[in-house]
């Protein structure tokens, strides 16, 4: 914990740089296929200190995510598998690098694609579930590769223009709630949004 502490610290002292757009960039490509710290940290500092700049970072955000999306497909589809169905060294350092990642979890991820395939990517993208443990599963199921960047182009845009919204309407105000209750109400967001879906293929 005192690890990712000091690494949360480090990526917020780059909102006092020059280079806070460029970091926010390289951090939210990182974050979407082995980065352990969403951006989102980042990108609310870097709006409350410019908020003229808001959409601009979180388009940024949004842009550098979906690459690093595909990045993560990219490792789970080329280098994931070794002979037959065992675990590359590649895989193997996932396990143990990202914590609660482990053989049991990547295959239940595989059935949550079988069953919700668009739906699965899109709550990643927008929830605070970690993004990259599905981004790199993605790539090692092979799932449809054109429905995987429709979702997280999505799911990604519409997690970080929120944020950039809020911060851009109301400002300092709104930082304790984004804090406090943002990842809460992504998922409620998300589970009415598929819910309203399967209403509509019910009843249609």
């Amino acid at each position: 914990m005192r690890f990712l502490r000091k690494l949360y610290d480090w990526m917020l002292h780059w909102a006092d740089t020059r280079y806070g757009a460029v970091a926010l960039f390289m951090l939210s490509f990182a974050e979407s296929s082995f980065f352990p710290i969403p951006p989102d940290a980042l990108l609310i500092a870097l709006v409350l200190g410019a908020r003229a700049k808001a959409f601009k970072f979180a388009l940024n955000c949004t842009l550098a995510s979906v690459c690093g999306a595909i990045l993560g497909y990219a490792i789970g589809y080329y280098v994931w598998w070794g002979t037959g169905d065992t675990f590359s060294p590649v895989a193997q350092f996932f396990f143990n690098v990202i914590p609660g990642f482990n053989e049991k979890l990547f295959y239940d991820i595989k059935a949550l694609y079988d069953r919700y395939d668009f739906w699965i990517v899109f709550t990643a993208g927008f929830t605070p579930i970690p993004y990259k443990l599905f981004t790199v599963s993605g790539g090692a199921f092979q799932i449809n590769f054109i429905m995987f960047i429709i979702a997280s182009v999505i799911s990604r845009a519409a997690r970080f223009f929120l944020v950039a919204f809020l911060l851009w309407k109301f400002g300092e105000p709104i930082r304790n709630f984004i804090d406090r209750y943002f990842d809460r109400l992504a998922i409620l967001f998300t589970i009415l949004l598929i819910g309203g879906f399967g209403a509509v293929k019910f009843f249609l």
